[in-house]
């Protein structure tokens, strides 16, 4: 088992790592809408999403993955009213490589954000 950090992506703001690997798969935690120096992207769901998957490509990347090796997705909403939005902006991240996902809405998000990420892929 090895733990990734990049400096990249935002730093974990609990007792937990960027993501692991695991033989040949990488687990990401969540990522949320903060740069990589830990500021909250302020705006609506597309400009948080379009944070969350620059985020996402920083921890893949460090990794020895990417966007076209993830495998699974699973989507943390605010708000359902936002699917649409999420899905313009995920779309084009996710164009022709279409991983298997789960979207859910949530009650809250930590520091109140409206989406957050988390990918399994494989590693090259």
């Amino acid at each position: 088992m090895k733990y990734l950090q990049t400096d990249n992506a935002p730093q974990a703001i609990g007792p937990y790592s960027q993501g692991i690997i695991v033989n040949n798969l990488f687990y990401s935690s969540g990522q949320i809408p903060l740069t990589a120096e830990g500021n909250l992207i302020e705006g609506g769901i597309k400009e948080q999403t379009d944070q969350v998957f620059k985020n996402l490509k920083a921890v893949l990347e460090a990794a020895g993955a990417s966007l076209e090796s993830v495998i699974k997705a699973t989507v943390f909403i605010k708000d359902m009213n936002d699917f649409a939005e999420l899905n313009e902006v995920y779309g084009t991240y996710f164009s022709t490589h279409k991983p298997a996902r789960s979207c859910v809405e949530v009650a809250r998000l930590p520091k109140d954000v409206l989406v957050e990420i988390e990918v399994i892929a494989l590693v090259k």
